[in-house]
């Protein structure tokens, strides 16, 4: 029995063993790959009873290789997407409505802070960090930024009910 014709059969082989753990599709694609490897990195095995080991030592590399990447790409858990429902393009009424009402809330309870609270919240809002406040409040310390902005937020959250939800 030549090679070819041993490489034949060890296929065949490979092919029904890898079949019964992964799907069909891959398990051909790792046959060819064990096939690949035994041509290039193994020619000077000729024997049938060194051949079948090693073909199924590497088949066994191949596959673990072939999970540890599915597990990396997150395939491995991955649901189909013709599975998953459609997202709804509109936003729920009750959800737009309880949003509508804590927005409501929200200035309601601005328009009752006092001025300083209000333009620091504005300069909050308009990025500046806490060292820029500080000079634009012309304070000199920037301890007393941190304090007000704490009685500010305390204000309003008790203002606004005691919850920002």
């Amino acid at each position: 029995m030549d090679r070819d014709q041993i490489l034949a059969g060890l296929r065949e082989r490979i092919l029904a063993f890898a079949t019964l753990r992964i799907s069909r599709d891959r398990a051909e694609d790792l046959t060819q790959e064990v096939l690949a490897v035994l041509h290039e990195k193994y020619a000077h095995v000729k024997e049938l009873t060194e051949l079948v080991p090693l073909a199924f030592q590497v088949l066994k590399f191949k596959m673990l290789d072939a999970h540890r990447k599915s597990i990396r790409r997150g395939e491995y858990n991955q649901e189909s997407v013709d599975d998953l429902p459609l997202a709804d393009p509109g936003d729920n009424p009750m959800i737009q409505l309880d949003q509508k009402q804590r927005v409501d809330r929200l200035l309601a309870a601005m328009a009752q802070l006092g001025d300083r609270c209000r333009e620091l919240f504005k300069w909050k809002l308009e990025g500046n960090s806490f060292p820029e406040i500080q000079k634009l409040m012309g304070q000199t310390s920037i301890n007393t930024i941190y304090t007000w902005d704490l009685r500010c937020r305390k204000q309003l959250l008790s203002l606004m009910g005691g919850s920002w939800e």
